[in-house]
């Protein structure tokens, strides 16, 4: 077996990309907003998950594999804007649902407020 580096004499598995491939720009592999959304916004893992197919969007598109490339890309692409719509659209959520519980709870302690205080009277009428 020989193990000796480096290996030359074994054909490369690039692929010619097509002449249709050739005339269109080269896919985005979205890798900064993978990034972003893994080390600040991991919601769920989508963040890490997306950050997977971008590399490998920017491994194909090193590699020649235009077809590939695009197809990963649009999924990180998908994962991401998952990612960045479920860290935005959940706090949101969160807050909305705690200001409109305070206010309900202060409408309540406001409407109750009668019933948990008890006034002193200066006349004994109502003891006779």
């Amino acid at each position: 077996m020989d193990t000796s580096y480096p290996r030359e004499d074994y054909p490369s598995h690039k692929r010619e990309p097509s002449p249709a491939a050739r005339a269109s720009p080269p896919p985005r592999d979205h890798l900064i907003w993978s990034l972003f959304n893994t080390i600040y916004m991991n919601f769920c893992c989508l963040g890490f998950v997306a950050l997977a197919f971008s590399v490998k969007a920017r491994d194909r598109k090193v590699c020649g594999d235009v077809e590939a490339a695009q197809r990963f890309s649009s999924k990180a692409r998908c994962y991401n804007t998952l990612a960045t719509a479920g860290s935005v659209v959940l706090p949101l959520l969160l807050v909305v649902l705690v200001i409109t519980g305070v206010l309900h709870l202060s409408k309540l302690a406001h409407e109750s407020v009668g019933f948990f205080t008890y006034q002193f009277s200066g006349s004994d009428d109502e003891d006779k």
